[in-house]
């Protein structure tokens, strides 16, 4: 299973930006470790998208609550797991 997490910022940008060294440290391990494909900031500013690996629902749980942002109270998470039904070679 692949999930799409959408991270919404509860707090202002000079505020969650305090924490992005850490939260970008941790991307870049978990994309190390196949759990992430990729990762970037909403054009709107307002939050992130993330594209997880082939892992189940618990590991995509996993990866949420160890997000340094989720740990400090500064986003909400929405999860939608899908089938990659299709997918590009090496995925």
């Amino acid at each position: 299973m692949f999930h799409v997490l959408v991270l919404t910022y509860r707090e202002p940008l000079d505020v969650v930006d305090q924490t992005r060294p850490a939260h970008v440290e941790w991307i870049e391990r978990e994309i190390e470790a196949g759990r992430l494909l990729l990762a970037g900031r909403q054009e709107s500013q307002q939050g992130g998208v993330l594209i997880t690996g082939d892992i189940d629902v618990a590991a995509a749980e996993e990866l949420i609550a160890a997000d340094p942002y989720t740990q400090a109270g500064l986003v909400s998470y929405e999860r939608t797991t899908f089938n990659a039904a299709l997918r590009a070679p090496g995925l």
